[in-house]
């Protein structure tokens, strides 16, 4: 099923994002772990696709089997970082084989080691990019692009993110996903200013459970997210009790997704760092607002 489908419905609807493994010997656990997530139903899971792409052949397997063995549809990363267009053709060839309608079209994190070389060089140098090469090959995908609530950290500033944001929908994107964020005002902001910039396409806010002292650093330094004194406090407070700190996590992210439903928004997704436990536990706690 195309997510687009999916977002047209009134219902309110929750769905998750997973990893594949990052070596062969891994692949066993992590897809018994996004089975076990896929088992609970979401509108749709999303499958990543690493940093430089360095898990990427996991990616279309992992994908492939929630759809096949739960029936739950799913949405392939592919990013084009690096890559050459011989390579991201063969992928689009491989997804469209596998029967994916789902893709979800990014530049890619970029290592150290990119980060060092010459980009003039790439095929591909932003998601813009991969969304008019998947447009042009023909193949009949739903495109789902990013979005950032606190602004792309390339982006001079909000203006700037908002011109590249529509160049984006005007090459075919079908929906957005933002990065994390822990303010919903910050969001609603957002939403605000791209409406008025012309860009309806729908827009599903991503969440991050922070169940894990250790994790905001790394939240900060993958998105620059700002973090609320609320939040704030809270891992000062509970950090150092994995226990305490994982429930405080899931609650903070609770309130969040709530808070979204509450104001209009239909569809939330939620990175689940492929914890099915937080998965869960998340979901119980909507369960009757997700009727």
């Amino acid at each position: 099923m195309k997510l687009t489908e999916i977002l047209k419905k009134d219902a309110l609807s929750l769905s998750f994002e997973v990893f594949p493994p990052k070596t062969d010997s891994d692949f066993e656990s992590v897809r018994a772990a996004t089975e076990k997530i896929a088992r609970l139903l979401p509108a749709f899971v999303s499958v990543t696709y690493g940093a430089g792409g360095g898990t990427s052949k996991y990616t279309l397997e992992i994908a492939k089997n929630i759809r096949d063995s739960v029936g739950v549809p799913t949405l392939a990363h592919l990013t084009c970082v690096s890559s050459t267009r011989e390579t991201v053709r063969q992928k689009i060839a491989d997804m469209q084989k596998a029967g994916i309608e789902n893709v979800m079209a990014l530049r890619g994190d970029l290592t150290p080691e990119l980060e060092k070389s010459d980009r003039s060089r790439w095929a591909y140098r932003y998601a813009v990019d991969l969304i008019r090469e998947i447009k042009e090959s023909g193949a009949d995908f739903c495109i789902g692009g990013a979005c950032y609530p606190e602004i792309h950290p390339e982006s001079a500033d909000r203006r700037e993110d908002i011109l590249h944001l529509k160049e984006k929908a005007d090459a075919g994107c079908d929906f957005f996903t933002t990065q994390m964020f822990f303010d919903n005002n910050l969001l609603y902001n957002f939403l605000y200013k791209i409406r008025e910039a012309g860009i309806t396409l729908p827009v599903i806010p991503g969440i991050m459970p922070i169940t894990r002292a250790g994790q905001v650093a790394r939240a900060i330094k993958l998105s620059g997210s700002f973090m609320p004194q609320r939040f704030k406090s809270l891992v000062d407070k509970f950090g150092s009790s994995p226990a305490a700190m994982k429930q405080a996590g899931i609650a903070y992210a609770t309130d969040q997704i709530i808070d979204l439903y509450a104001n209009g928004v239909k569809n939330v997704h939620v990175y689940t760092m492929n914890n099915p436990d937080v998965a869960e536990q998340i979901q119980r706690n909507l369960s009757d607002i997700l009727g």
